[in-house]
């Protein structure tokens, strides 16, 4: 049954036993998040953004960078932009000032990776757990090659690994580790636990990043409620948020009229799509999740980044981040 229940997980077909331990559709490790590096040239998650870029401000509000630092208060010159104007000290002196602000050499960045057991699930292409963790390295790389420092929480059904934003590869390593390690303890067999409620790990985010961070979020978003939609909020009013929904296209579009074996590695159940209230309810509970997702975006002007387990990771992040005829 565990065999079975294996195959189940993985959308795969019947192979040798262990042959699933190598399979990077199933699980990867940290040569391969390595090996990644080079395919992230030309993503950026700079403001300044592709036309047809998911993060353009025609999608939603614009990503706004690196903070700026306060250098200087100074006599207005003929060159400076009026906007720039201290309008209080101008008042007082009689003379008008300028606030000088220099830009921040660098930003923090904490990518956020979902490896729960909901993740371990693939019926075309990949795991979603292994599209998350891929995307995610991706990120890094990018964010770590314009000169951010990046950290990130790495968490599954019973512990989260945090990685204080730092500057330097030490902090891309230890953050790829953690990613590694949590994606491998992905397995049918594992014991049944309780997940790790979302709201704990978007608490210890919002922890860390009070403000002016850039937040990456690779998650199905599995169990979300109110006080998800307040944290969301609250740390989209002080950073660049960008959630990135991963799904199946499994649950994007359930078949009807089949019959289906589901299983946590230790119980198994038949669900019959040919119950048309059955298939309804399981494809409302899919499209639902995925609109209140998106009326966040709406609300609050952070995008959303739709991925597929079904879809080539590098493929797919160049498509969302405008890199349309790029080479890989």
């Amino acid at each position: 049954m565990r065999d079975r229940a294996a195959r189940l997980r993985s959308g795969l077909s019947a192979k040798p036993p262990g042959s699933e331990e190598t399979d990077p559709r199933v699980r990867i490790d940290l040569a391969h998040l390595l090996s990644l590096e080079g395919k992230a040239r030309g993503l950026t998650f700079l403001p300044r953004q592709p036309a047809r870029s998911i993060l353009n401000g025609r999608h939603a509000s614009r990503l706004r960078g690196r903070g700026l630092n306060f250098e200087e208060l100074r006599d207005y010159l003929p060159s400076d932009d009026v906007r720039s104007i201290d309008w209080k000290v101008t008042a007082r002196t009689g003379k008008p000032h300028v606030r000088v602000f220099s830009e921040e050499r660098d930003r923090p960045a904490l990518i956020v990776v979902d490896q729960r057991m909901s993740m371990f699930f693939g019926s075309r292409l990949n795991m979603k757990s292994v599209t998350a963790a891929e995307c995610a390295a991706l990120a890094a790389f990018r964010i770590f090659d314009q000169g951010d420092r990046v950290g990130g929480l790495v968490f599954g059904d019973e512990a989260i690994a945090e990685i204080r934003p730092r500057r330097g590869r030490t902090a891309l390593t230890s953050f790829l580790t953690a990613l590694s390690d949590a994606n491998g303890l992905l397995r049918a067999e594992a014991p049944s636990v309780s997940p790790m409620p979302l709201n704990r790990v978007l608490q210890n985010v919002a922890r860390i990043a009070r403000r002016d961070h850039l937040v990456l979020v690779f998650s199905d978003f599995d169990e979300i409620d109110e006080t998800t939609h307040r944290l969301v909020a609250n740390l989209s009013r002080h950073n660049d948020l960008v959630l990135c929904l991963v799904s199946d296209p499994f649950a994007d579009l359930v078949p009807a009229g089949i019959r289906i074996i589901v299983s946590d590695g230790t119980l198994q159940a038949e669900i019959d799509t040919g119950d048309r209230s059955v298939h309804q309810r399981l494809q409302d509970m899919a499209i639902g999740r995925l609109a209140e997702i998106l009326d966040w975006q709406r609300r609050y002007g952070f995008p959303v980044m739709p991925l597929s387990s079904g879809e080539d990771s590098v493929a797919q992040m160049r498509r969302l981040l405008g890199q349309l005829g790029q080479r890989r």
